[in-house]
């Protein structure tokens, strides 16, 4: 595993919808991205370092999943990552396009 960034996940990002309080309610819901990569994929480190460095811009939660745990992700993504998911869509694989990220995520 690669090292994380320091410190804790804002706890908004791992709240469900219920019980929220009126503050929290009113706040936009963070966006999900999720990278899909695999051990030894150098080209899945650098993405990873560069979505953790956009975290400093832009708010949204980050999880890196392991194509190899599970064999239908690892069929459907083999041959394409790094593979960079918002909100469960599909927004950029190999080469990465960051720009393509930072526009989804509403941060041109």
């Amino acid at each position: 595993m690669r090292p994380r960034r320091s410190g804790p996940r804002p706890a908004a990002a791992c709240r469900s919808g219920a019980g929220t309080s009126a503050v929290t309610a009113s706040r936009p819901a963070l966006r999900q991205v999720v990278l899909y990569t695999r051990p030894g994929c150098h080209l899945c480190d650098e993405a990873w370092r560069a979505l953790d460095a956009l975290q400093v811009s832009l708010a949204f939660s980050l999880r890196e999943v392991d194509i190899e745990s599970d064999p239908e992700l690892e069929r459907r993504f083999m041959l394409e990552i790094p593979v960079i998911e918002v909100d469960g869509e599909v927004v950029t694989q190999a080469p990465v396009d960051l720009d393509a990220v930072r526009a989804v995520l509403g941060g041109r």
